[in-house]
């Protein structure tokens, strides 16, 4: 029984991060039904900025409360960064182009951003600067300490620190599309930019505000992932990507707490798949493979998600 629930909190865990990263797929397609597939590499990019603001803001010996939010800041602000260039440069020209370009759009940024991490990102060997990625770089273990104990639930600080920030994500993004008046401007965006257009409302605003939104949040994931795992590689957005947006495919694209639903499930099935499945199924090298199989059975069985695809109606 022990080993179940052991087995069942790391795939929590792993939900969690799936859940981060596939809000901001759910911000995005929500809005204009564009499937960022470069929305992986906003991910990775946002672990390597929090790596850069440590290494280069001399961060290396300061306490974590001083060096976790300049790193979520400079997360931030790379993430936030490329999102809105991408957007502004490479989505909004084809925004009435046939769905298949901005698609490819998307997997040609994606490969792009890989490589420009790869080949110039600036570390620090302590005696002069090197350039390029190409192997996994360290990542400082921030949040560490005694493992919390609830009940049956041993759990390292880093994990449930993951999954309180993967809800409260979730009940922030809800409060903030439902309550506020930016969030009213995107429901209103979402059911019929003209008309929205018409009464007054700026949708390339509201839309690049979508962007900003998803790209923080993955922002947020990509620091979790560096702490959980303590490294970061220019690969890491690829399979952490497709595994989010199946999450959000699971849950009904365009649903905000499908998405997070969907990537718990997600997270749980590979977690028991890995360990209870006979023979080589349940190898490590199967482990990516039960994301895409789930997938498959979801489109097939139940193409709306679990809960829903929640996108409205355009006159």
């Amino acid at each position: 029984m022990e080993f179940f629930l052991s087995q069942l909190q790391g795939g929590v865990v792993l939900g969690a991060l799936y859940a981060l990263i596939a809000l901001g797929y759910t911000m995005v397609y929500g809005i204009i039904q564009l499937i960022n597939f470069a929305h992986g590499e906003i991910f990775m990019v946002g672990a390597f900025g929090a790596l850069a603001a440590y290494t280069w803001g001399a961060l290396d010996g300061t306490t974590t409360l001083v060096a976790l939010p300049l790193m979520l800041l400079g997360a931030m602000a790379a993430s936030v960064s490329v999102a809105v260039i991408t957007e502004r440069f490479a989505y909004r020209p084809l925004r009435n182009a046939p769905r298949l370009a901005p698609l490819i759009t998307a997997i040609g940024i994606s490969v792009l951003l890989q490589e420009l991490v790869r080949l110039f990102f600036p570390i620090n060997t302590g005696d002069s600067v090197a350039f390029g990625a190409k192997s996994d770089q360290p990542f400082p273990k921030l949040i560490a300490g005694e493992r919390l104990e609830l009940g049956v639930i041993d759990i390292s600080r880093v994990d449930a620190t993951l999954i309180v920030v993967a809800l409260v994500s979730m009940v922030g993004l809800v409060l903030f599309v439902n309550r506020s008046r930016t969030g009213r401007a995107m429901q209103a965006t979402a059911q019929d930019p003209d008309t929205a257009r018409l009464m007054g409302i700026n949708v390339n605003r509201i839309i690049v505000t979508a962007f900003v939104l998803g790209a923080m949040l993955a922002a947020v994931a990509g620091i979790m992932h560096g702490l959980k795992y303590g490294n970061v590689g220019f690969r890491i957005g690829f399979i952490a990507g497709l595994k989010a947006f199946t999450a959000a495919v699971l849950g009904g694209i365009g649903n905000i707490g499908g998405a997070v639903v969907g990537g718990f499930f997600l997270g749980i099935v590979e977690a028991m798949a890995v360990t209870y499945m006979p023979g080589q199924l349940g190898g490590g090298a199967w482990k990516d493979v039960w994301a895409f199989v789930v997938l498959i059975l979801v489109l097939v069985l139940r193409p709306q998600g679990l809960l829903g695809e929640k996108v409205a109606d355009r006159a």
